[in-house]
């Protein structure tokens, strides 16, 4: 479970003119975090969070920054500190929308987190959580990238963890590449990431 870091770069691009007060902070929220400044953007939108209460992509946002830090960290006491963050931001979005498959892949990383840090001990009590958020998220959007890549790399991850063959997720993989290229988000804050991973997959195939 130790491969399934991931390391995450939002990419916007967006008029500089006429900007809302909200675009304005989270750009310089991915900015922030494309800087490398995680807790500068966790804060950020945090406050942007409040602010917006009817907008999920905020704490989405706390929830993606702080579970991809996570992965990167060894210590117990702020893995801990991060993935608490990461689910509390996570609950209030859930609670709204459970069946938004966004939200459900991040909860999916949020548990893979935890396994990956301590593979012993949650590995056993989690693997069969986060396949079945997949499973769910899977049977609400087949076609959404993110849902097809996460579902791939955890089962890729678990496949190298237990030393069986991964070449039977080889064409899932394919198709989370194929589900990239198609793929329009609604908005430039919007997720649309993950198309680097579902390649390096397709490239571990070969």
């Amino acid at each position: 479970m130790k491969h399934l870091i991931v390391l995450l770069l939002a990419t916007v691009s967006i008029s500089v003119t006429a900007q809302t007060a909200y675009e304005k902070g989270m750009q310089k929220a991915l900015g922030l975090w494309s800087e490398g400044k995680s807790t500068e953007a966790v804060a950020m939108f945090e406050r942007i969070a409040g602010a917006e209460k009817d907008n999920w992509l905020p704490n989405y946002y706390v929830a993606l920054v702080s579970t991809t830090t996570a992965f990167n960290i060894k210590d117990k006491t702020q893995v801990d500190a991060l993935l608490k963050k990461a689910q509390t931001a996570l609950d209030v979005e859930l609670e709204k929308q459970p069946n938004h498959p966004e939200l459900l892949v991040m909860q999916a990383m949020i548990h893979t987190a935890w396994i990956a840090f301590d593979p012993m001990t949650n590995g056993m009590k989690l693997s069969g959580t986060v396949m079945e958020i997949y499973g769910k998220a899977e049977s609400i959007a087949p076609e959404n990238p993110r849902v097809v890549y996460g579902k791939t790399e955890f089962e890729m991850g678990s496949a190298r963890f237990f030393g069986t063959d991964i070449k039977p997720l080889c064409a899932k993989a394919e198709k989370a590449v194929e589900l990239f290229a198609t793929f329009k988000p609604e908005s430039a804050f919007h997720p649309n990431w993950g198309l680097d991973r579902a390649q390096s997959m397709v490239a571990a195939c070969k």
